[in-house]
């Protein structure tokens, strides 16, 4: 039987929050968001490096490269107190159904450019 994705995340979850933990490594409880910079580019870069060589097994790998960075960045704010990983997809989910009205609510569209016009206007509003 295979996991569900969010039991699978809060395992990964947990795995960071033990490497960043008193007991944990030291490498790990050493890190910043600034020291972990270079880290976010390069698993991005690994990322657009698999898309462009169509490679999907490497891509597999390199997407959860770069998904523990956002793990990991999000595990500082959380022992800051500021927020948590729940509170980082909570506001993408939100914010992608909100883009996306023509499929959420009443929006009606025909085209690929109203659907991008309707994105980037509420994009606008957002901002303010």
């Amino acid at each position: 039987m295979t996991k569900d994705a969010g039991k699978i995340l809060n395992e990964l979850l947990e795995i960071c929050a033990r490497l960043r933990a008193e007991n944990g490594c030291l490498w790990d409880r050493e890190q910043t968001h600034e020291s972990l910079i270079e880290c976010l580019e390069e698993e991005s870069g690994e990322v657009i490096s698999a898309i462009n060589a169509n490679d999907s097994e490497n891509l597999k790998e390199e997407l959860g490269d770069l998904l523990y960075q956002v793990v990991f960045h999000a595990q500082i704010e959380s022992e800051k107190g500021n927020f948590a990983m729940r509170d980082v997809i909570e506001g993408i989910k939100e914010k992608i159904i909100r883009r996306h009205p023509h499929i959420f609510s009443d929006t009606k569209v025909s085209s690929v450019k109203e659907i991008l016009d309707n994105w980037k206007k509420i994009k606008k509003e957002e901002k303010k």
